[in-house]
């Protein structure tokens, strides 16, 4: 092929333009969920002493390094202090502790993630957040990910290369 009809791919010669996968900032590990249902009498009634020996029980290392997130399945009260007493048992061996199911543990993650991230690299640059990934990322991510890149870029847009959505530009 001659010279005067390569083929060339503009977008990756432009250098103001970066591509920003948001699925690259979710940290990376084991996330386990523990449910109350199973320190439950019967499922609904938490006992104190019944509960407190379940808790000393645990062996914290099937939570080394793990994000944890506790929930209960059943519909049943539990006391604030029941939390306490798991997050106590864990709170030395593993990465988080929150409370809620597995995408309130995701949306925690990406914020701090997000908020601690340095941008410092995409001033005043073309910005496109890749639109498809593997992970499943919460959908508050990508408006904390707008705030915190909104006074910085020149612009941003979503999506692929060859199909975005521009946001704004600056």
């Amino acid at each position: 092929m001659s010279e005067e009809f390569e083929i060339r791919n503009k977008v990756a010669e432009n250098t103001s333009l970066v591509n920003f996968d948001l699925s690259s900032l979710m940290p990376k590990g084991k996330k386990v969920g523990i449910d109350l249902k199973d320190f439950l009498y019967e499922g609904l009634i938490l006992r104190e002493k019944e509960y407190r020996e379940k808790i000393a029980n645990i062996n914290p290392e099937e939570y080394r390094d793990a994000y944890v997130y506790i929930y209960c399945s059943e519909d049943s009260i539990i006391p604030l202090w029941a939390y306490f007493l798991i997050a106590a048992k864990l709170t030395e061996v593993t990465k988080k502790i929150v409370f809620g199911n597995l995408e309130d543990l995701n949306v925690l993650l990406m914020h701090n993630a997000i908020k601690t991230y340095d941008y410092s690299d995409l001033k005043d640059k073309r910005v496109l957040v890749k639109g498809c990934s593997d992970v499943d990322m919460p959908n508050n991510a990508y408006i904390e990910l707008v705030e915190q890149l909104k006074p910085m870029v020149k612009s941003l847009m979503f999506g692929e290369a060859c199909s975005n959505v521009p946001i704004f530009k600056n």
